[in-house]
C-alpha cells in the first residue's frame, strides 16, 4: 500500500514537471517569434527611413538639377552643351571594356566540371571573379 502511494506521488511529480517543462519550451518559442517579428520590424523602420530620405533628395534642387542635366540633355545658363557622336566617343573607349565586345568575348568552352573546379578554385582562394 506504501509503495503504490509512492507510486501515485511520483507520477504526480513526474507530470507536473513534464507540464512545467513544456510550458518553458512554449515560452521559449514564444520568445523566439518576438525578438524575429522585433528584427523585422527594426528592418522595415530602417527601409522606411530610408525611402523617406530618398524622397526628400528628390525634392531638392540639386537633384532636379542632375535629373535635367543627364535626362534632357540641358545646362545651366552659361554653360556650353557638347555633343559628342558615339563613333567619336567609342574610339577612345578600351575596347576590352565595351559591354558588346566583352559579352561576346566571355564563351567559355571548358567543360562543365571545369568549370566548376574553377568556380570552387576561386572561392577557396578568396578570388572575386564575375562569371555568367
Amino acid at each position: 500500500m506504501r509503495n503504490i502511494g509512492l507510486y501515485i506521488f511520483a507520477v504526480i511529480v513526474l507530470a507536473i514537471t513534464w507540464s512545467g517543462v513544456k510550458t518553458l519550451q512554449t515560452n521559449y518559442e514564444l520568445q523566439k517569434q518576438i525578438s524575429t517579428l522585433k528584427q523585422q520590424n527594426e528592418v522595415l523602420k530602417l527601409q522606411n527611413d530610408n525611402t523617406a530620405l530618398q524622397n526628400q533628395y528628390y525634392q531638392t534642387n540639386q537633384y532636379l538639377e542632375l535629373a535635367a542635366r543627364q535626362d534632357f540633355g540641358l545646362a545651366a545658363p552659361g554653360e556650353k552643351v557638347l555633343l559628342v557622336p558615339k563613333d567619336v566617343a567609342m574610339k577612345y573607349v578600351d575596347q576590352k571594356l565595351s559591354s558588346q565586345s566583352f559579352s561576346k568575348n566571355t564563351a567559355d568552352d571548358r567543360s562543365r566540371y571545369a568549370k566548376n573546379f574553377q568556380a570552387w578554385r576561386d572561392f577557396l582562394l578568396g578570388r572575386k571573379v564575375a562569371r555568367d
